[in-house]
């Protein structure tokens, strides 16, 4: 452990000098990098240094003890808090995902079940908004298949944070990938009974630089173009702006409707297939590494039920740590952290773990 810390305390102190330097701002992309790795070692410096002072104080008071009972009490406190500094490090020292400081797209899709599939799409879209406003973050929607009674066959969301960080949007909503279950009585069901439908989310980083990781062939792409529509399908354009590109070799299909002309609408489509085949490939890499991590794969894979919502016990269930909880108005309406801070407890307890 001595010499990783060792290299990453003296990479803090290279960031700090860079970053003091008025010339460095110049490349604001360039700068933006080395704020977000600073920030990232920040924790571990911190940590690193309380551990220091700690040991320094311990030793100090061991000394006094000697002439002085009083500081034999300061003593003992010091060598209880001592191993929690420790403690606390190594889980810093841990390799980080990547990803963790990136904004997300994040797309919903109704599965079995018909309307009630899409109207609790429409209930997921309207939960990761709102836990999105609780933490300050900004939604974009940049696409969507309106359902009769107005839910969502499907719908494509950015969210990004105000700020870059060590712990952007993607550190929290990695783990939401995969199939949500919800079991309630259907509002197109007129003998009140409970029905068991499912949506699929699909949630991948989306990286500032995303185009210099994938390459693209023109020649792979079909792009479509057709009039971008409102609510239950009206339509609110008279142009064909709406766009939508189909990656052949793929079969991934992007599409992008909320944009003012289609030039944009073809940008931001072309920035969301991009963050797509880029998620791609890394699940590829990391299947071919047999890497089994947990938040990645999971995350591309929609064949997997992750979570319940089971209404008439207003009962949350997350399948892959045991979480049970029975407030389920509250998650609806963004109460999201206790959910995602024990999956992200249980992650980074198998990685302590070594798993």
């Amino acid at each position: 452990m001595t010499q990783p810390l060792d290299a990453l305390l003296a990479e803090y102190d290279e960031l700090e000098k860079k970053l003091a330097d008025p010339s460095v701002h110049a490349d604001q992309a360039g700068a933006r990098k080395l704020g977000k790795r600073y920030a990232a070692l920040g924790p571990i410096v911190k940590t690193a240094r309380e551990i220091e002072q700690t040991k320094s104080d311990l030793e100090a008071a061991k000394e006094l003890a000697t002439e002085d009972a009083a500081f034999a009490d300061e003593a003992r406190q010091l060598e209880e808090q001592l191993p929690k500094l420790e403690e606390k490090l190594t889980e810093l020292l841990l390799p980080r995902d990547p990803h963790d400081g990136d904004d997300v797209l994040l797309e919903i899709k109704s599965g079995e079940g018909g309307e009630e599939s899409a109207l609790f799409a429409g209930d997921l879209l309207r939960m990761y908004t709102r836990y999105a406003e609780r933490q300050g973050w900004k939604v974009d929607i940049l696409d969507g298949t309106d359902s009769d009674l107005g839910g969502f066959k499907d719908v494509t969301v950015a969210i990004k944070a105000k700020a870059a960080g060590p712990d952007g949007v993607w550190s929290r909503l990695k783990y939401e990938g995969g199939v949500h279950r919800v079991q309630r009585v259907p509002v197109t069901e007129s003998q009140g009974r409970i029905h068991t439908s499912a949506a699929g989310v699909l949630v991948f980083p989306e990286a500032e630089e995303v185009a210099g990781e994938v390459e693209i062939n023109e020649n792979d792409l079909r792009i479509d173009v057709y009039r971008s529509s409102g609510k239950g399908g009206q339509s609110v354009n008279t142009t064909d702006s709406a766009v939508r590109i189909t990656h052949l070799p793929t079969g991934i299909v992007v599409s992008c409707q909320n944009e003012r002309s289609q030039l944009q609408n073809k940008a931001r489509a072309m920035q969301v297939l991009q963050s797509r085949l880029a998620a791609l490939a890394e699940e590829q890499k990391q299947q071919e590494q047999s890497d089994a991590r947990r938040t990645q794969i999971r995350t591309v894979d929609r064949s997997e039920r992750v979570r319940t919502y089971n209404f008439p016990e207003s009962r949350i269930s997350d399948h892959r740590v045991g979480y049970k909880a029975h407030n389920l108005d509250q998650v609806l309406d963004g109460d999201l952290d206790a959910v995602l801070d024990a999956l992200a407890a249980a992650d980074r307890a198998e990685r302590l773990a070594g798993g």
